[in-house]
């Protein structure tokens, strides 16, 4: 049966309880500093998107795609403040771009209730693999950051650990290297030079969807890459 028809402003009407507990619960994780109505802000204009672009003829509910959009939009405002430390700014990008391989998702419908065990467990795999890429390349990335520590950063990594990551980050950067063309730019705007999915896909031509489509199909990418490499866990 299909979903009735509704006016954006509609959906706006009903989903204004979901951009205030969102952008609640992001601001507690965040520094007392940082004012809540800032984030409800950003939230606004993500839900504005998500109603202006909701297709419901894909089946999805409204409410789904818009959580996504609402807090990717928190995010991105969150990412363009300049006065975090890097360890805060790192957590930031992390949550920012995690949550655009589940947006992704959720756009393609995979994150709904699976029909058997053994396909949920399937997808919480794939899924945990995507979101720990996402962690290294953010670490990585951070605009061609080298990972040294800082005063304001205290979690400096022991010897062995650091070794570690650098390796990792070696092999990430042949990775993303050897990616195809459009793939790789879109990582390296990203992740490397900070800019937002929608910035990024403006600079290369592409729709804000596309570009979170192939960023998801990217980062999957690399995922298996570093398995085959003996990095990531089977």
């Amino acid at each position: 049966m299909s979903m009735p028809s509704r006016e954006p402003q509609q959906w706006i009407n009903e989903c204004q309880g979901l951009v205030r507990s969102l952008a609640s619960s992001i601001h507690r994780k965040l520094p007392p500093y940082l004012e809540l109505d800032d984030l409800i802000a950003y939230g606004q204009v993500g839900l504005a998107e998500a109603a202006k672009d909701f297709d419901a003829s894909r089946g999805s509910r409204f409410s789904t795609y818009a959580y996504y959009r609402i807090r990717g939009a928190i995010y991105d405002g969150l990412s363009k403040m300049t006065w975090f430390s890097r360890s805060q700014y790192k957590k930031v990008r992390f949550e920012q771009m995690s949550g655009e391989v589940l947006r992704a998702d959720a756009e393609e419908g995979t994150t709904t209730s699976p029909a058997t065990a053994e396909a949920g467990v399937r997808w919480f795999r794939n899924v945990s693999r995507a979101l720990g890429v996402v962690h290294l390349v953010t670490q990585m990335g951070d605009k061609e950051d080298t990972g040294a520590a800082t005063p304001e950063d205290p979690s400096t990594p022991e010897p062995a650990a650091a070794a570690m990551g650098k390796e990792i980050g070696q092999k990430l950067h042949e990775l993303i290297d050897a990616l195809p063309e459009e793939e790789s730019r879109l990582i390296r705007a990203t992740y490397f030079e900070g800019l937002t999915l929608q910035e990024a896909g403006k600079r290369m031509g592409i729709s804000r969807s596309w570009a979170s489509r192939l960023h998801a199909k990217t980062i999957r990418r690399l995922a298996r890459s570093l398995r085959l490499l003996g990095v990531a866990s089977s």
